[in-house]
């Protein structure tokens, strides 16, 4: 029967429209996978070696069980935001004589696969094998191992409840920030509890049935889970939603340009991929920490500091504009038959990008604890993105014409669905130019010059919105008609 469901997925694949072009992503990311695997094997054969070398006076197992902890937790967050869920085409199987456990069985079987799993297998297989040239205990080493796996499979059974339920992505996330946040302050430490955990499963190798059981525990759930709605009329029935009316009369105040504003504002709080994306655009808040945290950076390679002040307030803009038009891709036919400007819908997608950098700026206030000098060059990034990235956005949205399924999720290295290698190519100006504009003052005359170069070049930016809309608005005219074939492809 397995054979008989992986011919029918390989059918399917080879037959869609997208073929061609679905393969040529996926063999790009195939190099990606090798690339990531090769660096992963890697760091778990030097792994032991590292580790004696910096700690010598530590058992470097020792030092890996205490801060395991970190890299289960590490290991959910990136699965929550990259890892596919299984996906199988399931009703037409609904009506012939197939057990239901069987596809099942399937379709969580096809997740041991994943990538996600095996980057566990290649760290820590390598560094096992090193623990048995060094003379550690066979049968404690290989036991050791295989509860590393369990737990990472527990995970991996875990990440499709929690795609499942928002509020056991909140709570665990909130355990993280918390954990990250007592350590951070010396409140409490908590790899030292946990590392006697994971040193007991290593001391007392029979300890390995408890991540066994929890792996099994949690294959159950997820089958119990499935299994509950696996049936006919829950696969063909409308679902009903109830959806609670917003107020936002209040944007109004924007003109002509209000209706798109609130189409986007709904379309936001009422799907899947654009909520994810406004989450992962908070995130980027934080990416300064790791620059201003770091005194390579503030004194040997300040100019770089131009390049994350662009990320702290362009969450929004480089993840959720990247993708204009794709956000309105089912319902682009009838938005183009409308009698309205193009010029407004364009201007509107302007308008959320500005007032989203903002909200991203104001939210950065607290990196006036680095100094008024990061809190500036913060500011100069965040005119950058106005004045100019959002338009080098727009411009990029015009070559991008891949459809969006709203209330999917996207998911690295098997949902590529709205990605296009377009958008590698209009993310370079975006990423160099403001270190250009920045480094070339800061080099010849100051780091304060570098900081008004960068914001004077999002002030012209802005002086000339017109101009570049127009421009902007000229090409999607242009390829108007293929973007609304493309986007009436069905994958």
């Amino acid at each position: 029967m397995i054979k008989r469901f992986l011919s029918l997925e390989w059918k399917q694949f080879r037959r869609a429209s997208y073929f061609q072009k679905g393969i040529a992503i996926k063999i790009l990311l195939f190099f990606g996978v090798i690339y990531f695997g090769g660096a992963a094997l890697m760091l778990g054969a030097g792994m032991f070696f590292i580790l004696k070398k910096t700690f010598p006076e530590i058992d470097p197992l020792v030092m890996v069980n205490n801060y395991l902890v970190y890299w289960i937790l590490f290991e959910l967050m990136l699965r929550y935001f990259m890892q596919q869920l299984p996906v199988m085409n399931i009703k037409p199987l609904m009506i012939i004589p197939i057990k239901r456990n069987s596809v099942i069985h399937y379709l969580l079987g096809k997740t041991a696969f994943s990538f996600f799993n095996f980057i566990s297998v290649l760290i820590f297989l390598p560094f096992s094998i090193v623990l048995l040239f060094q003379g550690y205990p066979v049968v404690n080493v290989i036991l050791w191992f295989f509860a590393l796996m369990c737990i990472t499979m527990s995970i991996n059974f875990l990440n499709f409840l929690i795609n499942k339920s928002n509020t056991v992505f909140y709570g665990i996330a909130s355990m993280v920030i918390a954990i990250v946040a007592l350590r951070y302050f010396n409140i409490f430490d908590v790899t030292e509890p946990v590392g006697k955990i994971f040193n007991g499963l290593f001391n007392q190798p029979y300890l390995a049935i408890i991540p066994l059981l929890t792996m099994i525990g949690f294959y159950k759930a997820n089958f119990d889970f499935i299994r509950k709605g696996f049936y006919l009329d829950g696969a063909v029935s409308k679902k009903i939603k109830e959806v609670n009316a917003t107020d936002l009369s209040w944007m109004d105040r924007f003109g002509s340009v209000a209706p798109f504003l609130k189409n986007d504002i709904k379309m936001i709080t009422r799907n899947a991929r654009p909520k994810q994306v406004v989450l992962m655009s908070f995130f980027f808040l934080f990416y300064g920490l790791f620059f201003f945290t770091q005194k390579v950076y503030i004194e040997e390679m300040p100019y770089l500091l131009g390049f994350a002040s662009i990320f702290i307030t362009g969450g929004f803009l480089l993840s959720f504009g990247q993708l204009v038009p794709s956000w309105d891709s089912e319902y682009y036919k009838l938005l183009m038959s409308q009698n309205i400007p193009y010029r407004q819908y364009l201007e509107s997608k302007w308008y959320l990008m500005v007032f989203a950098v903002i909200v991203a700026f104001i939210l950065s206030t607290p990196y006036l604890y680095f100094g008024m000098d990061i809190y500036l060059i913060i500011a100069a990034g965040a005119l950058f993105n106005i004045g100019l990235n959002t338009f080098i956005t727009l411009f990029g949205g015009a070559l991008n014409r891949v459809p969006i399924e709203l209330d999917t999720k996207a998911k690295a290295f098997s949902n590529t669905n709205g990605f296009n290698p377009t958008q590698l190519l209009i993310a370079l100006p975006k990423m160099l130019l403001p270190i250009i504009i920045f480094f070339i003052p800061y080099h010849f005359i100051s780091f304060n010059a570098g900081i008004i170069a960068l914001a004077l070049s999002g002030v012209i930016g802005i002086v000339f919105k017109n101009f570049f809309l127009n421009k902007i608005e000229q090409v999607y005219q242009k390829g108007k008609y293929k973007t609304i074939a493309a986007f009436s492809e069905k994958k």
